[in-house]
Formats: structure tokens, sequence, C-alpha cells
């Protein structure tokens, strides 16, 4: 069973756990909660701009804000980040953050206060080295400006209630 990254780099999924044999999303009701939480809220955040470059811009300069391609942290508290601003947060995670917030939703607050308040990584700080094992052999991400397939299905079957407890926003989707 092959670990997969959809759409961001980060979050890894079971690649059967998520995809159908023909590369469709399984239905949530089908994944353990924590899959299907991630999922949902990759759903949301996939084509946000980087956390960092958004507190540096702010929605005034939303334009010069790189789109995320990593994503770090537990669902509703997850750092998004572009590749320039991807060693900062390593640097953060490996050096400077509190445990106390290490695997919790105030991961993302933390790191946006160091952050905002001028931290950075030190000049020539080594990131994450990501490698590809074999792209061919996983189905591709979905393109970040299209629906995820099978979802918009799935998530028309969900009690309202059920989506309310999922602490998710769909709003913003083009469902």
């Amino acid at each position: 069973m092959a670990k997969v990254n959809i759409g961001l780099r980060g979050w890894r999924f079971d690649e059967d756990e998520v995809f159908d044999d023909n590369g469709r999303i399984r239905p949530l009701g089908a994944m353990d909660e924590d899959t299907r939480a991630r999922v949902l809220r990759l759903t949301e955040r996939l084509t946000d701009p980087c956390d960092a470059c958004w507190l540096a811009y702010g929605d005034d300069r939303i334009e010069e804000c790189a789109p995320a391609e990593v994503i770090y942290g537990e669902p509703r508290g997850e750092v998004i980040l572009c590749a320039d601003h991807e060693t900062d947060f390593v640097y953060w995670f490996r050096e400077v953050a509190d445990e106390d917030v290490i695997g919790t939703v105030q991961l993302q607050d933390a790191f946006h206060e160091w952050f905002f308040d001028g931290g950075r990584a030190p000049e020539g700080y080594a990131g994450v080295e990501h490698v590809d094992n074999d792209p061919d052999a996983v189905p591709e991400s979905p393109d970040p400006t299209e629906e995820l397939p099978g979802l918009e299905e799935e998530l028309e079957q969900i009690d309202d209630d059920d989506l309310d407890a999922l602490d998710v926003d769909l709003d913003e989707l083009d469902l």
C-alpha cells in the first residue's frame, strides 16, 4: 500500500484508503475519522495562498502571495506554505516551537505569531528534501481548480448535522 499526498505535500494518506480502483475518492463514510477530516480540510485549503505570504502581504496584497505547496499540522490548526517559506516552518518546528503545541490545533496560531513577529529560518538552514518515489504509480493529484472526483456526490449525501460536526466550511467550494 503506497502513501500518497493529495494536492499538497505533507499530509500522507494510504492510497487504498482514499482512492478506489478507478482513482476516484472513496466514499467519506468508508474513511476513518482522521483521514476524512484531512480530506475535507484539504478541499477547503487547496487553493489558499501560503500562510506566511498572507501574513507578510495581507488581504490587500493577496495577489503577491505564492500558492501553497505543503501542509503541516492538524486539521483546523494546519499551516500551509509555499516552497520559499517551508524552511521557516521547519526551522520553527525543530528549533523554536513549544512542545505543547506540536500535534495540536494551536500549532497554526503559534507559528503565525512567531512568523508575524519576524521569526525566520537562519540563512542557509537546511529544510526538508522532498523525494518523489514512483509518482506515476499513484493516482494523479487533483487540479486545485477542479473538484475532487466523487467528493461532490459524497458531500450531498451527508446530513447537515454531520457536516456541522466536522467543522468544515464548504461555502468557498465550487460544488
